[in-house]
């Protein structure tokens, strides 16, 4: 499979492929345009804290650790959105001077690895997220800071987390299900 849609870094003589279409890919590029505003808030309540606290000699309670909280968000759902809009870091040397069908092979191995990545990484964030969410024995609740202001975002960052890599688990599985496909 040749890609010849030149890409943002076709100056540098290097053809990235394209950015799938897949609906799965569709989607988590439209969630990814609209949490992007998540910068601006953050920037926001950022620019809020530093007028009420020199301004006004009254800082906040929760301005440090909700923009905390939504720039990890950001970065957490930038994983998918990355791979769905084929932005990712690839360094495509060695795949570029191979053969079609020795390129297609190590194509699949790169989707392989990036899904057991996925997988391992998905079970440490399911590891902490469930311990974010359930008190030692077993019942329901949130983790919470312990600041002043003490909300639930440490648990909602790791839900974010997980979920985030779930995402990137089933986009690599959709991946490696249509590479399967367009190569029998």
């Amino acid at each position: 499979m040749k890609f010849s849609q030149p890409s943002s870094d076709d100056h540098l003589g290097v053809t990235a492929p394209p950015p799938s279409t897949n609906p799965l890919d569709r989607l988590v590029r439209h969630v990814g345009q609209t949490a992007a505003w998540l910068v601006f808030l953050a920037m926001l309540v950022s620019v809020y804290e530093v007028i009420m606290r020199y301004g006004f000699n009254a800082p906040t309670d929760w301005a440090h650790e909700t923009t905390t909280f939504l720039v990890a968000a950001i970065f957490a759902l930038g994983g998918p959105y990355a791979l769905a809009t084929n932005r990712h870091i690839q360094i495509r040397i060695l795949l570029d001077r191979l053969s079609p069908r020795k390129r297609s092979w190590l194509e699949l191995l790169n989707l392989v690895l990036g899904i057991l990545f996925c997988l391992a990484i998905g079970y440490a964030a399911w590891v902490l997220a469930f311990n974010a969410t359930h008190a030692p024995d077993g019942s329901w609740r949130l983790e919470t800071s312990g600041s002043s202001w003490n909300p639930p975002l440490p648990a909602f960052t790791k839900i974010i987390i997980l979920i985030s890599i779930s995402i990137m688990a089933l986009q690599q599985f959709v991946r490696i299900c249509r590479h399967w496909r367009n190569n029998q």
